[in-house]
């Protein structure tokens, strides 16, 4: 079958509501480089189709910085790497709160508080994060999500009690592939902690970074754990490769594959939000709109954990100049 009829027929099969075999969506990695533009029109069609034209929008603050215990290879933050970058220990609750604001006023529905280090359990930070989480419903419209690592039952509990309703907590990579990346945990542990959110009744928001030297195959294979998972936000990142770790010599992928790596993700999980995310600018530069032609209903505005973005009224622009419309807090 050649490449255009093989993109419509899995379009015109998720569209009629199948489901993708992993047979199947890998059979889109290797289609003609000329059908791509086809495939991203497709991807198009099913996202405008169970979505709508809504972007979700986020928005976060890296409020503890550097100094991270683990070792994974992409890793600004990682102690085990030897990248200059300012390192902080967890910013004052007034600084949270007007990162907060700040997000607010620049057009983000959500808010989401990061924190640098491998979970948790044992982290002196976590009761003051938790205040701060709480502070910023009381002061602010916006959803609240937050990424700390690794949660127990006890953490997730009380994230959801302190007004937390989506939790952030990348796979990163496939499991066969986890290995390469990051040795000092596990990929179970991962799926161990997403596993709680969801039987909490969190929304889970879990994607992964393309371009560390993964397969298709190995691609292919993360979107369809994060379906398994029922994860509800997928971000996708894409390498940029920062001075100082192990991937730091690693190649840029083509940017007609990122965005055909979009819109298979987007055939996969038709009716998730499929997240623009870090790296979409230095990879992509001026294609950055096509993304959100390729399947993408969500984006990160603004900048993110210790790279600069094109700011939120940039993102915002394309958003809306595409006819999309970001889901906004107060209806803005």
């Amino acid at each position: 079958m050649v490449s255009y009829d093989l993109i419509f027929e899995l379009g015109k099969k998720v569209l009629n509501g199948g489901q993708l075999t992993f047979d199947e969506a890998l059979s889109l990695t290797t289609i003609d480089e000329s059908d791509i533009p086809i495939l991203l029109g497709v991807a198009n069609k099913v996202r405008e189709h169970f979505t709508g034209k809504a972007v979700d929008t986020c928005q976060i603050v890296n409020a503890r910085s550097g100094n991270c215990s683990e070792n994974c290879k992409f890793c600004a933050q990682s102690a085990h790497h030897e990248v200059q970058f300012n390192a902080y220990p967890l910013m004052k609750e007034d600084d949270i709160i007007a990162a907060a604001k700040k997000a607010e006023v620049d057009g983000a529905s959500r808010f989401c508080v990061v924190t640098a280090g491998c979970g948790a359990q044992g982290d002196p930070d976590f009761d003051k994060l938790v205040d701060a989480i709480k502070r910023i419903g009381r002061e602010t419209t916006l959803d609240r999500c937050c990424s700390l690592g690794t949660l127990q039952e006890e953490h997730v509990a009380a994230l959801k009690e302190a007004g937390i309703t989506r939790y952030h907590h990348n796979l990163e990579t496939s499991e066969s592939f986890f290995s390469e990346i990051c040795t000092t945990h596990t990929f179970q542990e991962r799926v161990d902690t997403i596993k709680r959110i969801k039987a909490q009744g969190l929304q889970v928001c879990s994607g992964g970074i393309i371009g560390m030297g993964e397969t298709w195959r190995q691609r292919i294979e993360l979107a369809f754990t994060l379906k398994d998972l029922d994860a509800d936000s997928v971000p996708v990142n894409v390498l940029n490769p920062i001075k100082g770790t192990p991937l730091e010599n690693n190649d840029r992928l083509n940017p007609m594959e990122i965005l055909q790596t979009f819109a298979i993700f987007r055939l996969i999980l038709p009716t998730k939000i499929i997240r623009y995310a870090g790296g979409r600018e230095h990879n992509l530069g001026e294609l950055v709109p096509l993304g959100y032609l390729s399947g993408i209903n969500g984006a990160l505005i603004g900048n993110y954990l210790t790279t600069s973005g094109r700011g939120a009224n940039h993102d915002l622009e394309t958003i809306t100049g595409l006819g999309l419309k970001p889901v906004c807090p107060s209806g803005k």
